[in-house]
């Protein structure tokens, strides 16, 4: 876990949008390396307490930047739009806490982005990706088996609405693996290999040889941003005695496999923040 001090929000001078009077804390999952990753973050945001991995870390920094403050402390689920279970994980961590020491001051936020996010952000970073026979490699840490499935859906549609003629996915620490994505670019036909991360880290955390490192994803000026976006929006919603915790538990509902409830399996659950349904 990564953590400091929190110190008052102010202008610094920084790109982007500040963000508001609240203390942040960085929920991180396997796009941050449990939110290793976000080290960085932690260190040039004078508003960002922490980054910790959902769970027992997440609830501690949270508790610390609760002990630290008297006003609100905003949880900003670090995914990209593959970790759902990030985002219920993190309001599982947050529940006990917005009932005690954090009532009415503590907040989940929306996500950082969606996978229509990961998809627009993926292309204008193959952008450096110039080679008129080049190839795009998509990279990621494995995760699950949905999350890894997600990821070669989402470099189709880079290339569909890209202008790269190949795109294809490899997964550190899974199949394939970089030297074997490397592998089947050539093999269809590309000259050059560019790899572009679809995570919160490098796109190579080791040389692979033939393969050339296409930068990060996102620069820390624009993460910086979406997180103080992220964060003003929910304590708008916080004013309103909205925070977030309750649509968070839910953020897994449709992922994986398809589950049916059978006869009287009803259940109620919420899809957007005050709108529930039920099976029958």
């Amino acid at each position: 876990m990564t953590e400091r001090q929190a110190v008052p929000a102010g202008p610094r001078g920084s790109v982007g949008p500040r963000v508001p009077a609240a203390t942040v804390v960085l929920a991180g999952g396997h796009e941050s390396d449990g939110g290793r990753d976000l080290a960085g973050l932690v260190e040039r945001e004078p508003a960002v307490h922490a980054a910790a991995a959902a769970g027992r870390p997440l609830g501690e920094a949270v508790r610390s930047a609760l002990a630290a403050t008297d006003g609100p402390v905003c949880v900003v689920p670090m995914t990209l739009g593959r970790d759902p279970k990030l985002v219920a994980d993190a309001a599982r961590a947050l529940r006990w806490l917005a009932a005690g020491d954090g009532r009415d001051r503590l907040a989940l936020t929306a996500p950082f982005g969606a996978t229509e996010h990961l998809v627009g952000w993926l292309r204008a970073a193959s952008s450096a990706a110039t080679h008129p026979d080049g190839a795009v490699l998509v990279t990621a840490p494995a995760a699950g088996p949905f999350e890894d499935a997600d990821l070669f859906r989402i470099a189709r549609l880079v290339r569909q609405y890209g202008r790269h003629r190949w795109v294809e996915v490899a997964l550190a620490g899974g199949d394939p693996d970089l030297a074997e994505g490397a592998e089947r670019c050539r093999l269809l036909g590309a000259r050059e290999v560019t790899a572009v991360p679809a995570s919160f880290g490098p796109a190579l955390r080791t040389d692979v040889p033939g393969v050339r490192d296409g930068g990060p994803l996102l620069r820390p000026s624009a993460i910086a941003g979406v997180v103080a976006a992220r964060t003003a929006a929910a304590l708008h919603l916080l004013g309103h005695g909205e925070d977030g915790i309750r649509a968070g538990l839910d953020a897994e509902h449709g992922h994986g496999y398809a589950h049916s409830h059978g006869p009287g399996g009803d259940h109620t659950h919420s899809h957007t923040h005050g709108h529930l349904h039920a099976h029958h």
